[in-house]
């Protein structure tokens, strides 16, 4: 298996390699070729192991490739953990990424930067396998930064756009300040235990949890507290969790497959996947299990709100992204950790779908995006149509679709979990992820109708000539398609109630919601579809996609006299919160200013002017003082040597 750890890991990046470096030699076919096939075989291999480690009962492997250092006794090392957390990991990212390779054929065609945007989203496929198929925190920051790094290359890649490179710099200065508090918690780990290997660490937990640490002097924090906090500030930044969610949105202005690749399976998963793989630290923390179940929860509904006023395609299912991760983020707080990788898992089958689906709905419309001049759009497609109501249903989690046994258990688990003493914080949380079942259903039909049904309110040329896309773009809608349908019939029960993660994700007894969940409420995938119209989920969710067709298909007009009438509440939400004007016109508009002034301040007024130019300018006026003394008559010097002996002499008899 070691052979095939290393083909999963590094056919991706010998493919963005050659479709890079010498994708002018090998054409666009040679670069698509290459990069589809090395992914390819990263998705079979991937799936292979998948199926030796829940099928033929094959061990975790924790395996170390080579060690790049050793310091003071630190071992820095490459390697790989591979256990059944890793493996499902694997085969979502290589299948959606398969999936985004073989349509960006059809999407990127006529774009003269082809195959450098294969070669990226091939390496891109390459550091998201290396963050999760790490067994070191070493290994784990150098994927993390690398993801980062080929997203801002992929946000940015129209790089001629000024909207892009604002987006992409956005993106990557919001990451840094994440990533800040994430590489400060990998050095308590370090600090706390000297070791940067998961086993060594997991083993050495409860010694983190028994000592406590001044960050302010006087006041002792437990350690285990603060290094998970820090390293939830990193994934709150790759997973675009409030207030560190404002790149998400704007990374729209990369191409639309890019939009999916990041969504749905690389970058802002990579947060979720860290904090699940050290639930071994989270939960002997109670603390930070309740900061990470708020920060999602605020998430989950407020993001989800932004959805509702916006008119680009790609941004509403933008929001619908944030709204989602709020609520794997919200499962991990509830320790719930096998529910945030299931939903995880079916939220990149179904959201990859909807990206795409819009893509398709964006190539037809010759690349209007504003959902407001679309309209009647199903007669024209009907592949793109239905698997994008595929798509919608399971993002609302309509019974039977995967988005519905993922979502309904989320929510279930976080129900079932109130501990003493944190009851409030647990109930809030379960009301913010109820109440967003009715925004994601308002904001998910609202799209979908007001383009693919009503009017049709396209112009005249862009009719003519709309039409479905080619099968190199509908093929993966069809493949995405079938799992986001399906794949929760035979997957809840074996990922949540059966053990499937055994020793990958730890969960403290006393926190161990799910086991609770299975043996009260779970009665197989037929059981819970056929409870559905019992719970408020279901209710909810049909009364969102019922106000969608009321107020978008039947009454047009009241959505524009709602606008009115509540004016602030919608300014408040098209402003996205204002946190776009805090952090554009406040922090950054304020650290010009203070660069500005220490500019002009400090560097011109005091650095150039007092000490450099100023050093330079009394040493011009005392030389020009001295060298008047300087006649160059003799007797002038000895009359200077004669007054000095004198002095010199007068000073020695004085002082005897």
């Amino acid at each position: 298996m070691y052979t095939y750890y290393l083909t999963i890991v590094l056919a991706p990046l010998a493919a963005a390699v050659v479709a890079g470096l010498f994708g002018y030699k090998i054409g666009r076919a040679g670069a698509h070729w290459v990069t589809i096939v090395g992914v390819g075989v990263s998705c079979l291999l991937s799936m292979l192991v998948l199926y030796n480690m829940f099928w033929g009962g094959a061990p975790a492997e924790n395996i170390s490739v080579y060690t790049w250092a050793v310091t003071d006794g630190l071992r820095m090392e490459v390697g790989f953990l591979v256990d059944r957390l890793t493996a499902l990991m694997m085969c979502v990212v290589t299948f959606v990424s398969l999936m985004v390779h073989i349509y960006t054929i059809g999407y990127m065609h006529e774009d003269p930067g082809y195959q450098r945007f294969f070669s990226y989203i091939s390496l891109f496929t390459f550091s998201m396998l290396m963050l999760v198929m790490s067994n070191n925190f070493l290994q784990l920051f150098f994927g993390w930064e690398a993801v980062g790094l080929v997203s801002y290359l992929l946000i940015g890649f129209w790089f001629k756009r000024e909207s892009a490179i604002f987006a992409n710099l956005k993106a990557f200065l919001v990451n840094r300040v994440g990533d800040f508090g994430f590489i400060l918690g990998i050095s308590g780990v370090v600090m706390f235990t000297g070791s940067l290997d998961y086993a060594t660490v997991f083993a050495g937990a409860e010694g983190i949890a028994a000592q406590n640490i001044e960050v302010f002097s006087g006041t002792p924090w437990n350690a285990m507290t603060l290094v998970c906090i820090l390293l939830f500030i990193g994934a709150m930044g790759k997973s675009a969790q409030a207030p560190l969610h404002v790149w998400l949105p704007d990374s729209m202005e990369g191409p639309t497959p890019i939009s999916a690749l990041i969504h749905a399976a690389t970058m802002v998963t990579a947060g979720i996947f860290m904090v699940a793989r050290m639930s071994p630290l989270f939960e002997l923390s109670t603390t930070a299990l309740a900061v990470v179940i708020v920060i999602g929860a605020v998430t989950a509904f407020f993001m989800g709100m932004l959805g509702i006023v916006q008119n680009d395609i790609k941004r509403v299912i933008a929001y619908s992204t944030l709204s989602q991760l709020g609520y794997m983020t919200v499962a991990l707080g509830a320790s719930a950790y096998s529910a945030a990788i299931f939903h995880l898992m079916t939220h990149a089958f179904f959201k990859a779908l909807l990206f795409l689906a819009a893509g398709s709905v964006i190539i037809a419309m010759h690349h209007e995006q504003d959902i407001r001049k679309m309209g009647g759009v199903r007669k024209y497609m009907p592949i793109t149509y239905w698997t994008a109501l595929v798509g919608s249903l399971a993002l609302i989690g309509f019974p039977g679709s995967s988005g519905f046994f993922s979502k309904d258990l989320l929510i279930e688990a976080v129900k079932e979990s109130h501990w003493h003493g944190q009851g409030a914080v647990y109930w809030i949380a379960y009301l913010s992820v109820l109440l967003g079942v009715f925004v994601t259903a308002l904001y998910s039909f609202r799209l979908f109708f007001l383009v693919f049904h009503g009017e049709e309110r396209m112009d005249a040329e862009t009719k003519s000539h709309l039409h479905e896309t080619p099968l190199v773009v509908t093929v993966p809608l069809i493949l995405l398609a079938i799992p986001s349908a399906v794949i929760g019939w035979f997957t809840a029960g074996p990922v949540l109630f059966e053990n499937y993660f055994g020793a990958s994700i730890y969960v403290d007894s006393a926190h161990d919601v799910l086991t609770h969940i299975g043996e009260t409420v779970w009665h197989g995938s037929l059981g819970l579809f056929t409870h559905a119209v019992l719970t408020p989920v279901f209710w909810l969710a049909a009364a969102g996609a019922f106000t969608a067709w009321y107020l978008y298909l039947k009454r047009p007009d009241i959505p524009e006299t709602i606008k009115r009438r509540v004016s602030g509440l919608y300014n408040l939400l098209d402003r996205k919160y204002y946190f776009d004007d805090l952090y554009i016109k406040g922090f950054a508009a304020g650290g010009r200013s203070l660069g500005q002034f220490l500019w002009q301040k400090g560097d011109q007024l005091v650095i150039d002017g007092m000490m450099v130019n100023g050093t330079a300018r009394s040493v011009g006026r005392l030389a020009g003082v001295m060298r008047h003394i300087q006649t160059g008559y003799l007797y002038t010097y000895a009359f200077a040597m004669i007054i000095g002996l004198t002095i010199l002499l007068g000073w020695l008899i004085w002082f005897r």
